[in-house]
């Protein structure tokens, strides 16, 4: 029997496509589903609700912001963080069941991500094995990055180890939404540039899209993924790009 209860958290946002997928690959191991949802105006909350799931409605702010302010509407002290288009591989789940009977020895525990392009997945670009940090002690942490760019850091000494499995990543439904949201991400991250230097910003406006765009295609073997490597690169190249031309500006003229 299982010494330890988990709590499951899920932000979202119009996600009626994929909501139901996430949540039946965690019902087994979860003791709660939270939804903390943004006012959706599809069917996210009426299916989330059908399966089981606790919706709570909350304004987003950012990323960092609301899945800070959800980790906190959890029951229990130790949570599974998901995006609803993530969804639990059978292997990770039951790496998490093992792990529950034992009690959770650590303060957290990292997962291979492995990220799709419709029914594709994809392992070159950097994309794979992309370990993220998404089941922990909401006591023993928070989280922080550059919104969009989200990341759970642990207090300093906090022990921490690996499961087994991965975590289905449905990011894009097609090339064309890796393209756009390149930008969209470029955008997002901007007005977080314009707190730097202005020779810092322009040091990395020349040398960042360039850099990204090498690291993306050869050194992280886009190249073997054909046109679906080149896209990401380029994709990863446009995203550095906005991100310090649209941080100069703001830099400069406040807008």
């Amino acid at each position: 029997m299982s010494k330890a209860k988990l709590s499951i958290v899920i932000i979202t946002y119009n996600e009626e496509k994929l909501i139901s997928k996430c949540i039946g690959s965690v019902r087994q191991i979860a003791d709660e589903i939270i939804v903390v949802d943004s006012y959706s105006t599809d069917r996210t909350v009426e299916i989330a609700k059908n399966l089981g799931a606790t919706i709570i409605p909350h304004g987003f702010e950012g990323h960092i912001q609301q899945k800070n302010w959800a980790k906190e509407q959890s029951q229990f002290d130790f949570v599974l963080s998901l995006d609803a288009d993530e969804v639990v591989s059978d292997k990770l789940a039951q790496s998490i069941l093992e792990v529950k009977q034992k009690g959770f020895d650590f303060s957290g525990y990292y997962v291979n991500r492995l990220n799709y392009i419709g029914n594709k997945s994809v392992k070159t670009n950097g994309w794979y094995p992309d370990s993220k940090l998404r089941l922990w002690n909401k006591n023993m942490g928070q989280w922080s990055g550059t919104n969009p760019h989200d990341k759970f850091m642990l207090k300093s000494g906090c022990p921490k180890t690996k499961l087994k499995g991965d975590l289905i990543h449905y990011s894009y439904e097609n090339l064309s939404e890796v393209w756009k949201k390149g930008k969209q991400y470029g955008l997002l991250a901007s007005p977080f540039v314009a707190k730097k230097s202005i020779l810092n910003i322009m040091l990395h406006l020349i040398t960042s899209p360039i850099s990204r765009w090498f690291k993306s295609y050869f050194l992280k073997v886009g190249i073997s993924s054909g046109w679906t490597g080149f896209i990401i690169a380029l994709a990863q190249s446009r995203e550095a790009w906005v991100k310090y031309s649209r941080g100069f500006i703001i830099k400069l003229f406040g807008k």
